[in-house]
């Protein structure tokens, strides 16, 4: 491992302990009891099967939101556009699950492929743009958010809407179309074991696949890329296409996963999760997994504090704010970073000037 990836394991590290100091002081400042709510806040998590499961259900979705992201991100990409993806791709596979009458096996996968297809159509929309006329993926990407609302929103108010309820839901899923549970007296579903093959997945076609050294280059120098002969605007298209299958597979696995009819009602945020989970997990697929538990478990705990003490959980949204700036920020810890180069260089030069005094 070189000195640049361990310097950003160590740094993403400290953002993380970091975090969980704040979360302490802000315990410390609002709980009348703050060690009991520390003590809740830290352990309660671990204490039963079903808060753990809790965390493997809230990590499910943020794995999905997280390798697409990164997956941008290694092509130096920021498009925001995770959010409408998932919101239109549980849209149009809870289409396929209310309606279509097939076997229980086919069914769920048909509904997923659905998901994940409608993903590919939403994100190949400001890959094309971009690839193109260079049009800024960002901007394009937040407004492709809106009309995926307003269209995902139009099909459940006209379409699917169960008006025996008085809640704003779709018709209850069939039966055959809802992911099992893996881990008995929990609600963790399939969709996790899914979500742990698709970064075992985007991990070998990033490091072990042309395309992922072509997303590589074209991330770290796309004029370099470019002057190699690869075809940049074809590689911006194939990794927003890429992002769309991940966001789509993520909103349709959480939908027939956790739910039993379409509830979402607004965007589910996961677009803005999952730039959080890339950066903490510096772009790589396997840290992606880590980084998803690791917020799942803060979400989980501050939930049991709010329960169970005095504590909001408001503190959640401030912990998830100081993560993201401490890691987006280029300075944090880059003194110790240039001097540890620095300290390791002087080594490295001092132990060629001995071995070449040896040679002599």
């Amino acid at each position: 491992m070189n000195r640049e990836k361990t310097f950003q394991i160590i740094r993403t590290c400290v953002a993380m302990l970091v975090a969980v100091l704040v979360a302490f002081l802000i315990i410390l400042a609002v709980s009348s009891n703050p060690i009991e709510s520390i003590k809740i806040f830290l352990l309660k998590p671990f204490s039963s099967l079903r808060y753990v499961g809790n965390i493997l259900e809230t990590a499910t979705p943020l794995i999905f939101s997280g390798l697409a992201m990164a997956v941008l991100f290694r092509t130096s990409l920021f498009n925001m556009g995770g959010d409408g993806v998932y919101f239109f791709a549980g849209v149009m596979g809870s289409l396929a699950a209310i309606y279509l009458k097939l076997p229980p096996v086919i069914l769920p996968v048909l509904v997923i492929a659905i998901g994940a297809v409608s993903g590919v159509g939403v994100m190949a929309v400001p890959g094309m743009l971009r690839a193109k006329y260079g049009t800024n993926e960002m901007v394009v990407s937040l407004m492709m958010n809106s009309i995926m609302l307003g269209i995902g929103s139009y099909i459940l108010n006209n379409i699917m809407r169960d008006t025996s309820t008085s809640a704003l839901v779709s018709f209850k899923y069939q039966k055959a179309a809802l992911l099992p549970k893996i881990i008995p007296g929990t609600k963790v579903h399939l969709g996790f074991a899914i979500a742990i093959i698709a970064a075992v997945l985007v991990n070998f076609i990033l490091f072990r696949t042309s395309m992922g050294y072509k997303i590589r280059v074209s991330g770290t120098n796309s004029r370099f890329a470019e002057y190699s002969g690869i075809n940049v605007s074809s590689i911006i298209l194939k990794v927003h296409l890429l992002a769309g299958i991940l966001c789509g597979l993520g909103g349709i696995i959480e939908c027939l996963g956790l739910h039993k009819r379409f509830e979402w009602t607004a965007l589910p945020g996961y677009g803005f999760d999952g730039c959080m989970i890339a950066m903490l997990a510096g772009n790589n697929p396997y840290g992606v997994i880590g980084s998803a538990l690791f917020v799942g478990y803060l979400r989980v705990g501050t939930d049991l504090v709010n329960r169970f003490s005095d504590v909001p959980t408001e503190m959640i949204a401030i912990l998830q704010s100081i993560i993201i700036l401490l890691i987006s920020a280029e300075r944090f810890l880059y003194h110790y970073k240039q001097k540890w180069i620095e300290k390791a260089a002087h080594l490295e030069n001092t132990d060629v000037q001995s071995a070449g005094g040896k040679a002599v």
